[in-house]
């Protein structure tokens, strides 16, 4: 529900080892906001071959290997996905291979021993692209200097979804040029060679620094910060979980300092794609809801449990799974917190955001010792009509698209993503998932939490989920929509998820943590520490 968004990893990642060639050239590109990393993408390229490595925190990496065509496009593709904070040896979760044939692109992909072929329509001449990958914009540069061409149209066939994009590439001077998709701009400084030397994204207030040679590979990143701050009335303990297929979940436990007798807690259920235990989004400045959650909740007596999700940080396990498998991992955390002795098992409450706010029901409907639930932005509708909501909201939003042309650009991009991200086991069970009769076994207090903006999972969802809820005889329920504020509760006024990067910052004001801490707070019985 929403957007998957690159950050940094907490590792160092190895590239892929490629012979010695004349040309050969290794760099980092940074993405920095401020003085904050929040993308890497390494890259070595020779005179056939072409290795970018993407990295971002919470999130699989990238490791993709392009084979240069005639008229510097790109041949052939293999991509290779790894679990985030995986080993520099560790086998890729996903992989496959993409080649163009005329306008075809043939994909292979494979998971596990499973591997499936398609064949998507595209345009002659298109180019694969990923996420934050600038080896794309470089070869557009050699290509439209190739040509002769001051303006360039670049059909972009995207590896997340399979649909074609219309780029544009401008060399408005002979050492810059622009990259627009989507009404996306790069701005970029290039070399003779038609190398990428810096640059920034305009939108999203974000600048490119490049480091070249032996510097780029030496490049790491440290392992986030959930310590206390300074002065807090609460410690925070790293903790282990074991969830029931075998991995561990890495979290961190924030716990009252002076508490009386046994405490309230909470744990906290992040939303869809892979989510670190702050579910920190890179592209809003200070975003960090859960972090924000666990202060505020343990400054007025309530523990807070927050966990890496599998596969990320240092959570074991494979990104791979269902809803219904991220909820048993939230079962064995509650299990785990029914252990402490610090922690009072009766009253233990759940706060979803977003899938999270999906996932929280299906554990209360079957465990009744929960004490409460909090659905912070969460769905009442299938995932097929999310998705169909969001596509359809995507192309009516492209100005590229003229008007008569959106009905089957709406179909187009419907069929190119149920042939491709539709297929996938997440998105299977997610597109197929009704809330509604989960939400109907649900007994336990239940708060709904709304932004009135909110375009990924609209605000009328939360009336739904509230006239569900009584109709089946739940009389404890409290529902509460903010006006001005998106899916990350945010003062927004459009609540456009391309908006989310102008936005001033990723505070969530008082009004929405007071709403949430007051009725945990009366819910739990929870006393602040002494």
């Amino acid at each position: 529900m929403r957007s998957a968004l690159l950050a940094i990893v907490g590792v160092a990642c190895g590239m892929v080892s490629l012979p010695a060639q004349s040309g050969a050239r290794s760099a980092a590109l940074l993405f920095l906001r401020g003085n904050d990393t929040i993308v890497v993408e390494r890259i070595l390229r020779t005179d056939t071959n072409v290795v970018a490595q993407v990295i971002g925190r919470g999130a699989p990496r990238m490791t993709l290997i392009s084979s240069l065509a005639p008229g510097h496009l790109i041949g052939t593709m293999r991509f290779f996905a790894y679990g985030a904070g995986s080993p520099a040896d560790a086998q890729p979760l996903q992989s496959g291979e993409l080649r163009f044939d005329g306008d075809t692109a043939r994909l292979v992909i494979r998971q596990g021993a499973t591997e499936r072929p398609l064949a998507i329509a595209t345009k002659a001449g298109a180019m694969p692209v990923v996420n934050n990958d600038f080896v794309l914009v470089e070869q557009g540069v050699r290509r439209a200097r190739f040509l002769g061409l001051q303006r360039l149209e670049v059909p972009l066939f995207a590896l997340a979804g399979g649909v074609t994009l219309d780029g544009v590439l401008d060399l408005f001077a002979p050492d810059s040029a622009r990259f627009t998709v989507a009404g996306n701009q790069s701005v970029v400084s290039i070399d003779a060679a038609g190398n990428v030397t810096g640059g920034y994204l305009p939108g999203q207030n974000i600048r490119i620094v490049v480091v070249e040679g032996a510097a780029a590979a030496a490049i790491a990143f440290g392992r986030p910060d959930y310590a206390a701050p300074a002065g807090a009335p609460y410690l925070v303990e790293e903790v282990a979980v074991k969830a029931p297929a075998g991995h561990m979940l890495a979290g961190s436990l924030t716990l009252p300092i002076a508490r009386r007798g046994r405490m309230p807690a909470v744990i906290t259920i992040t939303g869809s794609g892979q989510q670190d235990r702050d579910e920190s989004l890179a592209i809003v400045p200070g975003f960090r809801l859960f972090r924000q959650v666990a202060d505020t909740l343990a400054r007025h007596g309530i523990a807070v449990l927050r966990l890496d999700d599998r596969g990320v940080g240092g959570s074991g396990g494979e990104i791979n799974g269902t809803s219904a498998d991220f909820a048993d991992d939230i079962r064995a955390a509650v299990a785990y917190l029914r252990t402490r002795p610090e922690i009072d098992p009766a009253r233990i409450a759940l706060v979803g955001h977003s899938e999270g706010g999906m996932i929280a029901p299906m554990i209360a409907a079957t465990d009744r010792r929960l004490a409460a639930i909090v659905l912070m932005a969460g769905p009442a509708q299938s995932g097929r009509q999310i998705i169909d909501y969001q596509l359809g909201r995507a192309v009516s939003g492209d100005p590229t698209i003229p008007a008569a042309s959106r009905d089957s650009a709406a179909a187009a991009v419907r069929a190119a993503f149920d042939s491709t991200t539709a297929k996938g086991p997440w998105m299977r069970y997610f597109l197929a998932y009704d809330p509604l009769p989960t939400l109907r076994r649900v007994r336990q207090p239940v708060l709904i939490l709304q932004g009135a903006t909110d375009r990924q999972v609209t605000a009328e969802q939360a009336p739904l989920i509230e006239q569900t809820l009584r109709a089946a005889g739940n009389r404890r329920v409290t529902s509460v929509i903010f006006p001005d504020r998106n899916h990350l509760f945010l003062r927004d006024a459009d609540g456009s998820p391309t908006g989310y990067a102008s936005l001033p910052g990723g505070h969530v004001d008082a009004e929405v943590m007071g709403a949430l801490v007051r009725w945990l707070v009366e819910t739990l019985g929870a006393r602040p520490p002494a």
